[in-house]
C-alpha cells in the first residue's frame, strides 16, 4: 500500500482535528467522532463482532462497482505536471444473480486503514461493516433506464459514509454514484495508491470543486448510458450496465459540504432535476448567485435557516418546489450511517447513555435510520420518477421527530 504523502499530522490531535472541524462546519469522520475525552482509543475491543449496517427495504437486491475517472480539463497542480483531477466513484444499482458475488466493504482495505489510524481507532479496523452490494453483479434490467442519483461527501469524510442511504435508494430502482472528491477524502486508487485529506486550503476542496466533480461525474453517466465505457483503466464493467442509465432523470445530494456543493452544482448544471442536502451549510464559494426553479430539499439539523444566514438566503433564491425538514433531537452526523455504527461502538467500549447521546444526539438511532431510508427516497421518487406520496406532505405519526418548517 502506498499512501500519498499529502501532509505531516505532527502535532495535530484528534481533538483539534475534532474541534476545528465542527467550528468550521464541516464533517467528522466516525474515527474522530469515536474518541471523545472519555473514551480510550488505544485500548483493546472487548469482542471481535463485526459492525453492521441496517439492510435496505427495498425489492432488489444491490450490486456496486468502482469508477476510475480523470477530467483531463483539470490539471492537477499538487500531483505535478502532466497530472490531472482523479476521482474514484462507486455505482450501487438493482442487480440479479448476486448469489456467487462478493459483498463490498465499508471502505476499501487501504482507506479504512488509513482512516481508522488518523484518529488513533485502528482497533475497529478488522470489525468494519460489509454493505449488500454485489461486487460487479449483472444488473436488473427491467425494460426501462434507471434513473441516477450522485452522492457528494462531507469534509474529510469519505464516499460510503451514507452508505444506508445508497444502499436503500440502490434497492428501489436507482443507480446512486458515490463520489471521492480528492485531497479531501480517504479513498483507495486501482494502482494501490491510498489519498487521505489534504489540510491546506491551497487544495481544490471548496464546495465549488466539489460541485465540479459533481458535473464531471455526470458526463461520466451520460458516457455510460451512451455505451462508453468512462473507466481511466478500460476495467471491465458488469453485464447490463452500458446503456442502463438514464441521464434525462439524475439528480444529486449531499451531506454538510456535500450538501452545499450539490446546490452550487444545481445551479450551475440544469442535467441535475431535483437537489436535496443534509444539513448544508450553504457557505458557497464562489458565493451565490441566481434563482433555482428545480425541486430542491433541506434536510437540517445544526445548519439551520435560524441560526444560518447562508441557509435562509440560499432557501430565498429557491423559486420552484421546495421543502425543509428537521428532526429533533438531530445533530450534524445523524443522517448518515453513524445513527447505526456509535450505539454499536458505544456497546463495545461500555459509553454511557450520556456519552452515545454526546456524539449522536437526543434523536432516537432507530428512528433516525428510517428517517434518513425513507425521506431521501420520496424525494427522489417524487420528482424523478413521479411518484408522489404522503409522505412530504406534512408531519406524519409515524415520524413524530420530523418537523416540517415553513
Amino acid at each position: 500500500m502506498t499512501t500519498t504523502p499529502f501532509i505531516s499530522r505532527k502535532g495535530m490531535t484528534r481533538r483539534r482535528m475534532l474541534g476545528a472541524a465542527l467550528a468550521a462546519g464541516t464533517a467528522v469522520p466516525l474515527a474522530a467522532m469515536a474518541s471523545p475525552a472519555w473514551a480510550d482509543p488505544s485500548s483493546p475491543v472487548p469482542a471481535p463482532t463485526r459492525l453492521t449496517l441496517p439492510v435496505p427495504t427495498g425489492p432488489h437486491p444491490v450490486g456496486t462497482v468502482q469508477l476510475h475517472l480523470v477530467d483531463r480539463s483539470r490539471p492537477d497542480d499538487i500531483a505535478g505536471p502532466g497530472h490531472f483531477r482523479e476521482l474514484m466513484a462507486t455505482i450501487w444499482y438493482p442487480a440479479r444473480d448476486v448469489e456467487r458475488y462478493p459483498v463490498a466493504p465499508w471502505m476499501p482495505a487501504g482507506a479504512l486503514q488509513a482512516f481508522l489510524a488518523d484518529a488513533g481507532f485502528s482497533a475497529l479496523e478488522p470489525l468494519a461493516p460489509l454493505t449488500v452490494g454485489h461486487v460487479g453483479a449483472p444488473v436488473r434490467r427491467s425494460g426501462r433506464r434507471l434513473p441516477v442519483v450522485v452522492f457528494s461527501h462531507g469534509a474529510h469524510s469519505h464516499q460510503g459514509d451514507h452508505t444506508i442511504m445508497v444502499q436503500e435508494l440502490a434497492s428501489h430502482g436507482y443507480a446512486a454514484v458515490t463520489v471521492a472528491h480528492q485531497y479531501d477524502t480517504y479513498t483507495e486508487f486501482p494502482d494501490g495508491r491510498v489519498a487521505v485529506p489534504l489540510y491546506d486550503r491551497k487544495a481544490p476542496t471548496l464546495p465549488g470543486d466539489f460541485a465540479v466533480d459533481l458535473r464531471f461525474v455526470l458526463d461520466g453517466v451520460e458516457q455510460l448510458a451512451a455505451g462508453c465505457n468512462p473507466d481511466a483503466d478500460q476495467r471491465e464493467l458488469p453485464a447490463g450496465l452500458l446503456g442502463s442509465l438514464d441521464p434525462r432523470r439524475m439528480g444529486a445530494f449531499g451531506w454538510s459540504k456535500g450538501g452545499t456543493a450539490t446546490a452550487c452544482a444545481m445551479l450551475a448544471d440544469e442535467r441535475i432535476r431535483a437537489g436535496l442536502s443534509l444539513d448544508g451549510p450553504m457557505q458557497m464559494n464562489p458565493p451565490l448567485a441566481g434563482d433555482l426553479d428545480r425541486p430542491f430539499m433541506m434536510m437540517s439539523a445544526v445548519f439551520t435557516r435560524a441560526t444560518g444566514p447562508e441557509a435562509a438566503a440560499f432557501w430565498s433564491h429557491l423559486r420552484g418546489w421546495r421543502l425543509n425538514i428537521q428532526a429533533e433531537g438531530a445533530v450534524h452526523v445523524s443522517y448518515g450511517d453513524n445513527e447505526a455504527l456509535f450505539p454499536q461502538v458505544a456497546k463495545l467500549f461500555e459509553w454511557s447513555g450520556q456519552q452515545l447521546q454526546d456524539v449522536i444526539g437526543t434523536l432516537d438511532p432507530d428512528q433516525a435510520v428510517k428517517i434518513q431510508q425513507v425521506y431521501p427516497l420520496a424525494f427522489f421518487h417524487e420528482h424523478l420518477r413521479h411518484r408522489r406520496g404522503h409522505l412530504l406532505d406534512g408531519p406524519s405519526p409515524a415520524f413524530p421527530a420530523v418537523t416540517f418548517l415553513p
